[in-house]
């Protein structure tokens, strides 16, 4: 076959939508098949589309002509679907509200060829700009949703809110995404390095994700000031790409007395992000939002770290019985929770051996490769 995907950037740094796509299109070559990646050149991470092009990806970043609130315009995308849309055999989109996604399904619409959406979580308006989105949803959004093929939910949570949407259940297909279990996340770099780097003393409490007000981050630093008065020896790292929250963020350490004892690292490279899933001694991600499942605690586990979720992103956590829950604003039990599982070393370590037997048997990027390629056929005999 010849895929297409579409995304509106392609870049690690703007979380997991991208590292998904990067590691389906890895192994759909492998499977035989030709893949293409189409996007605009905001925040373009070169190096990384050399990455999979050496892979046998093809990536094809076009100039973001405009950018209004996040939705960057590319004309001269269009003009290449305009020329070459027809020399594929089924569309994949990623991403439900961008300029790359309607522009793409509506020269698929036009020609006749089938196309795929994968919201990725991204269509709720209650998780900010419920305006805009709105306003999209509308003028634009409609149309992608009721002329596609199939939407592939990522979690049983996205299922729900699709047929809400009025989207009928025949035409979803949940397939969760895939993790590293057998890639470089596996290959682990040795104890310390990110310790070291960092200048981290004691106990590390860990939280990795873009720095937005949905992620929970400022409820962690409360808790995390509790947790200090308790345990002396121990460090936050806060790291991720600021998504308009860090200063808020910044102005509570500060105004807790807590700068000696919190690390705001910025984006990490792939080098110290896996360092930092190694050092950790618990990784939280106490998210308000994030569709039933998220992928960096899933990380945490395969590079041997326990975690505390909430149920918004612990589909999976609780499918595998591998790790703490909290709910979501409760600064004492996220306390409680993160004080327990660093006093428990043991039965911490057995949640961990948990998940990733489970992450081993369900989630490989080799078994999802294989259920999306199986959508694929579907679809297209199904014309």
């Amino acid at each position: 076959m010849k895929i297409l995907n579409v995304i509106p950037a392609f870049t690690p740094s703007h979380g997991g939508t991208v590292t998904v796509l990067y590691r389906l299109s890895a192994e759909l070559t492998k499977l035989g098949h030709t893949v293409t990646i189409i996007c605009s050149d905001f925040n373009f991470d070169a190096k990384y589309a050399k990455s999979i092009e050496k892979l046998g990806v093809r990536v094809i970043p076009f100039h973001c002509t405009l950018s209004i609130a996040s939705f960057r315009i590319s004309f001269s995308m269009k003009k290449w679907l305009k020329e070459h849309i027809d020399n594929f055999d089924i569309i994949h989109l990623h991403d439900f509200r961008s300029y790359q996604t309607y522009v793409a399904a509506r020269y698929a619409i036009k020609r006749n060829i089938p196309y795929i959406l994968q919201p990725h979580n991204s269509m709720p308006t209650h998780t900010g700009k419920a305006r805009l989105k709105s306003v999209y949803d509308i003028l634009m959004g409609r149309p992608v949703l009721d002329n596609m093929s199939k939407l592939i939910a990522v979690s049983r949570e996205e299922v729900a809110y699709s047929v809400r949407l009025g989207i009928p259940p025949e035409k979803i297909s949940q397939i969760y995404s895939g993790i590293d279990v057998d890639t470089k996340l596996s290959k682990k770099q040795p104890f310390g390095l990110f310790r070291q780097k960092f200048d981290i003393k004691g106990a590390m409490i860990l939280y990795l994700g873009r720095i937005n007000k949905t992620k929970g981050i400022d409820i962690l630093i409360k808790s995390f000031y509790l947790l200090s008065r308790e345990i002396g020896d121990v460090t936050l790292v806060i790291a991720g790409l600021d998504d308009g929250f860090k200063s808020n963020l910044e102005k509570m350490i500060d105004d807790l007395g807590l700068d000696d004892k919190v690390r705001l690292t910025g984006v990490l490279n792939d080098f110290d992000k896996i360092s930092a899933y190694v050092d950790a001694d618990v990784f939280i991600h106490a998210v308000a939002y994030m569709g039933g499942v998220g992928l960096t605690p899933l990380e945490a586990l395969v590079c041997g770290t326990p975690v505390i979720v909430t149920k918004e992103c612990g589909e999976i956590i609780d499918a595998a019985h591998c790790g703490y829950f909290v709910q979501y604003g409760d600064v004492e039990d996220l306390k409680d929770k993160i004080f327990y599982v660093l006093n428990n070393p043991e039965e911490a370590r057995a949640t961990v051996i948990r998940g990733t037997e489970y992450l081993n048997e369900n989630l490989s990027w080799e078994n999802i490769a294989r259920r999306v390629e199986q959508l694929y056929e579907n679809v297209i005999c199904n014309l």
